[in-house]
């Protein structure tokens, strides 16, 4: 070498690919949506449908084919009775009242037809006898042969035969599954499709476990939605209990709006004894898996995911609450570093086993108990400060968003578990009258353990708290609605009517199809879930009824030892469980912790600042303010205001108001987000002076 500079290649930078996985799934892509390859052949599942159906076939088709030269029979010798009466000239001559002038020519006709019966009878039989002589029987086999075949063909079970329709139908209960016109006369009897449309058929009726399914595209401009909604009355034209019938869209890539996913089980499928929990078998779990919760009509396991969620539970008395709410704690208790708070309003047995792995415990309904509770809150609310506080400090590897992760939950540096507040009755502290001051108004605990709650179901999730609520009262008037707007997950099990189950559910939900006021006193444990995440039943699923598992004291006090166990071994048992006095924070310092500095210590901008100064009093007592009101007040121009407002937190709404005798629908912001917007930049001022 020279030491020259010599001149190379250009050299380019690159990773690994594996071509031939990826030629493979383009290959899978290609033939699973070719409009030329058969439905069969598109998948493993098909082609073993496909399979089954023809060895049914091969083996059912000797019965068949008798079954159908009986039919061609009754068929043929109807058909040859009608031509020798000469049945239609005589139905003609008795609707034109003619039949005693042209009895002569029917009477004459029907003699001929006759003499031709004979002379094909006489003439087919010595031809036969003659062929018989000449070649033996295989004459006669062929006769026979060709005989029973052209009898099958005639009486073929096709639709629209003659002879085939009963004069009065039998029950339609799994008729649809053998003859799909069943299923499109139920839709239009049931009002969802019209008289003159048809169902597109995706997937035949199979067997599902214990039931039949099915799948269909409606007629264009038809939503599966409207089939959902009106699933009782599809029901009844099916002839089965509404209990029975499952109706869902089918959603992604594989559905669309008018596709609807049709389940009907042979029986009642809440009728059968109860299962027990699985967690029963299992050592432990992870709270960040869903926790099995129960199973569907189909017997499907559905699981309900917990964390970054909160759950609303509603039932009246003596319908499985309880046993629902155990179930969602049951998985946090066998995750040894899973950190609980219960509190039982009912102050029963139900809870009792749960002292033993609780960080903090309470039972009882007496006020001492509601003002015991608001402080467990403002304790949460200072956490869930400091844990966000603490993810700010921490780099984006350990850290990607602002939420907790399982790392950094079971870190005991951080000091950040996943938290579950489960509150059976919560109702009782809701409705508490028990006079508290906050920030020199007054207040009563039940609001503001309302307030309080909103405030941790809104923010507390993404820093792993977990709010499991249960209530047999759910009216408007007990569970706030700012409270039931934020709760993730609901479960409704039987309420008294559909406003109760909108309550539990959300807002016109029993339109869609979902109110759990129908269900049956009979059905312990039966309810509508409305999950916050992924189910067994598919991400895209808006609600399903599902029967919670069976889970007596035995059961839960097992569990509920186990959880006990795996604490001590792993040193995670804290709190009451182990014995430990922890101070708690006192209600009045809730202000500090959620609204950082009272309204006059906040240094606001405008026109936040010029919005409060003439709101007053009225920030608090009004709910609604037009935008056109503040625009006169302060003078301002309204583009400009409008931004300002949005840039702030205060996004603008519609709303009725009273205007003389009728109403009328204005512009203009919520108090509420305005008092948000006013806590928002409190918090922010204290986390600047926290990192100072």
């Amino acid at each position: 070498m020279s030491g020259e500079l010599v001149p190379a290649e250009e050299v380019f930078e690159g990773e690994l690919v594996d071509e031939r996985a990826a030629l493979v799934r383009r290959i899978e892509a290609t033939w699973r949506y070719s409009r030329v390859v058969p439905p069969v052949l598109k998948s493993r599942e098909a082609l073993k449908l496909a399979a089954k159906d023809a060895l049914a076939w091969v083996l059912r088709a000797p019965l068949r084919c008798a079954s159908a030269v009986g039919r061609g029979l009754v068929v043929a010798a109807r058909g040859w009775r009608n031509w020798v009466r000469v049945r239609d000239y005589r139905d003609a001559a008795e609707q034109s009242e003619k039949l005693a002038d042209k009895f002569v020519e029917i009477r004459a006709l029907t003699l001929f037809r006759w003499k031709v019966t004979g002379t094909v009878l006489l003439a087919g039989s010595a031809v036969i006898t003659v062929a018989w002589v000449l070649y033996g029987d295989l004459v006669l086999w062929s006769v026979g042969g060709v005989g029973a075949a052209v009898l099958a063909i005639v009486g073929r079970a096709k639709d629209g035969s003659p002879g085939r329709k009963a004069v009065l139908a039998g029950p339609r209960t799994l008729t649809w599954t053998m003859d799909p016109q069943v299923l499109v006369d139920a839709f239009r009897d049931a009002k969802l499709i019209g008289k003159d449309e048809s169902l597109r058929l995706v997937e035949r009726a199979s067997r599902q476990g214990a039931g039949w399914a099915i799948t269909v595209d409606l007629p264009a401009t038809r939503k599966a939605a409207d089939v959902v909604k009106h699933r009782e009355d599809l029901a009844s034209a099916l002839a089965v209990d509404e209990i029975q019938l499952s109706v869902e869209r089918v959603r992604g890539n594989g559905g669309h709006a008018g596709r609807v996913a049709m389940w009907v089980a042979d029986e009642d499928p809440y009728a059968s004894p109860p299962i027990r929990t699985p967690l029963l078998t299992v050592e432990r779990w992870d709270a960040w898996r869903p926790v099995p919760f129960g199973t569907d009509a189909r017997g499907r396991r559905i699981d309900l995911p917990l964390v970054w969620t909160s759950v609303l539970i509603g039932a009246i008395p003596r319908q499985g609450k309880t046993m629902a709410e155990r179930l969602a704690a049951a998985g946090l208790i066998l995750d040894p570093h899973a950190r609980l708070y219960v509190a039982d309003f009912k102050n029963g047995k139900d809870w009792q086993a749960a002292e033993q792995v609780a960080h903090r415990f309470m039972a009882g309904d007496d006020s001492e108990h509601v003002l015991a509770f608001l402080d467990w809150l403002v304790e949460l609310v200072a956490d869930v400060q400091r844990r966000y506080r603490r993810m700010q400090d921490l780099d984006d590897v350990a850290c990607p968003e602002s939420k907790v992760t399982p790392a950094m939950s079971r870190d005991p540096s951080l000091d950040m578990p996943i938290t579950a507040l489960i509150v059976d009755e919560v109702h009782i502290a809701l409705e508490d009258r028990t006079p508290v001051v906050v920030q020199g108004k007054k207040l009563t605990a039940g609001e503001q353990i309302g307030e309080l709650l909103t405030w941790l179901a809104k923010k507390a999730p993404a820093a792993g708290l977990v709010l499991v609520l249960a209530t047999q009262r759910p009216d408007s008037n007990t569970i706030p609605s700012k409270l039931r707007a934020v709760l993730g997950s609901r479960f409704a099990l039987r309420v008294m009517d559909w406003r109760d189950s909108n309550i539990v559910l959300g807002e016109q939900m029993n339109t869609r199809g979902y109110d759990s006021s129908r269900l049956l006193p009979s059905h312990k444990g039966v309810g509508i879930l409305r999950p916050d995440g992924e189910t067994q039943a598919g991400a895209d699923v808006l609600a399903l009824t599902v029967r919670t598992f069976y889970m007596p004291n035995e059961d839960w006090r097992a569990i509920c030892e186990r959880g006990r166990a795996l604490r001590e071994a792993e040193g995670t048992l804290t709190g009451q469980a182990a014995g430990q006095d922890t101070p708690l924070l006192h209600h009045a310092e809730v202000v500090r912790e959620i609204d950082g500095p009272s309204r006059d210590e906040i240094e606001l901008p405008e026109p936040l600042a010029a919005v409060v100064d003439y709101l007053g009093d009225g920030l608090d007592e009004r709910e609604f303010v037009p935008t056109a009101e503040l625009v006169e007040a302060l003078n301002v121009e309204p583009t400009t205001f409008g931004k300002d407002m949005g840039d702030l937190g205060c996004r603008p709404t519609r709303q009725y108001v009273q205007e003389g005798e009728g109403t009328r629908r204005v512009r203009g912001y919520l108090t509420a987000d305005i008092r948000a917007a006013i806590v928002e930049i409190g918090a922010s001022s204290l986390r600047a002076v926290d990192q100072l």
